[in-house]
């Protein structure tokens, strides 16, 4: 099943990790947040499909788990993109 990812601004405190790990995958915004970069350029916290991200499977779910915070959330979807179940944070 498709996966999505999105960082919680809420949660987020700026460590860096994920961009640290997943550098083609998430950047600090402005206000020192994380934010996710998607293939058409542009930026977002909000749930993405890895499909529109230039990164790996495997390098998302490593950037996800090494934030402090758990502010980086992987959910699965099923086909008309209606979340099935939340992989990380379990």
């Amino acid at each position: 099943m498709p996966l999505k990812v999105k960082v919680d601004r809420r949660l987020c405190i700026g460590a860096a990790s994920c961009v640290a790990v997943a550098p083609n995958t998430f950047e600090l915004d402005s206000e020192g947040k994380a934010v996710i970069k998607k293939k058409d350029g542009s930026q977002t916290s909000e749930f993405v499909s890895y499909s529109d991200i230039n990164d790996t499977e495997t390098n998302i779910e490593r950037a996800a788990k090494s934030c402090p915070v758990n502010a980086v959330v992987i959910i699965e979807v099923d086909e008309q993109g209606k979340e099935i179940r939340q992989v990380w944070p379990q």
